[in-house]
């Protein structure tokens, strides 16, 4: 039941927590308990584009025994915590990005495909309200490049009553990348008639992030989540993204949670 749980977040470019804990039942085994959600969310169709599509949004979270389920920020990658000491948390993490093609652009700037990026992360927790992360990743197959977040997170919760988040967000990556979703090739300019461009390496986004997890009973809850980002450096001097996409993108969702308990 674990695995096929996880594989659906993995799939459905979702997060999923696991909480570690003392408290035990009386044959040293403690039980799971099990949040998941499902909703709907609209997102930018590609990096850098116009328009938005509406997706399914799907989440789940594990805890061990009573103890709170873990915090996660609603654009974490997904992550596994193979180790933790104090603050910190370290393992791997992936996220699934959406396809471009000459269709969503609106001209032939040339496809990307879906790519899964896989890499790591570091969490550190200063104190219970204030939580500081760092991913980075590489694209397998798609932009085949480098891509990495770093951000902070200002936490105010009552346990799982109420979790609400928000915080800043730095967006970097290499040149493979940039060229992939900001560049103009030489043959895409002939095409499209816009000038050639060939982005380098560095910042290329700023984000705000926030989220909401709501308790309404034991079982059922609601969750919901915003994010603003705003394309900056040579993504943001794209001939293309200017022209045919935005340096604004958008992303919101909502959704209903049902918690349940599996018995060991």
């Amino acid at each position: 039941m674990k695995l096929i749980l996880i594989a659906a977040a993995l799939l459905s470019g979702g997060t999923a927590a696991f909480a570690q804990t003392s408290t035990e039942t009386q044959d040293d085994t403690p039980d799971l308990r099990i949040r998941v959600g499902a909703g709907a969310q609209t997102r930018p169709s590609f990096v850098g584009a116009d328009k938005n599509d509406i997706v399914p949004l799907v989440r789940v979270s594990i805890a061990k025994g009573d103890n709170e389920f873990r915090f996660t920020a609603p654009d974490d990658g997904f992550g596994i915590p193979l180790f933790t000491s104090g603050g910190f948390a370290v393992g791997p993490v992936g996220y699934f990005q959406s396809k471009r093609t000459n269709e969503d652009a609106g001209v032939a700037i040339g496809p990307v495909k879906r790519t899964i990026e896989a890499g790591g992360f570091v969490d550190y927790v200063l104190n219970d309200s204030i939580r500081l992360r760092a991913e980075l990743r590489k694209g397998i197959g798609g932009h085949d490049g480098l891509v990495g977040q770093v951000g902070a997170d200002k936490i105010w919760r009552d346990g799982d009553k109420y979790v609400f988040s928000i915080g800043p967000r730095l967006l970097f990556s290499n040149g493979r990348y940039q060229r992939a979703y900001f560049g103009v090739s030489p043959t895409a300019a002939l095409a499209t008639g816009l000038p050639a461009y060939r982005p380098g390496s560095g910042l290329h986004a700023v984000a705000l992030a926030s989220g909401l997890n709501l308790a309404l009973n034991k079982q059922f809850g609601l969750f919901g989540y915003g994010r603003f980002e705003r394309l900056v450096g040579d993504a943001a001097k794209s001939p293309f993204i200017r022209q045919y996409g935005s340096r604004n993108q958008l992303s919101a969702g909502i959704g209903l949670n049902y918690t349940f308990t599996i018995r060991r």
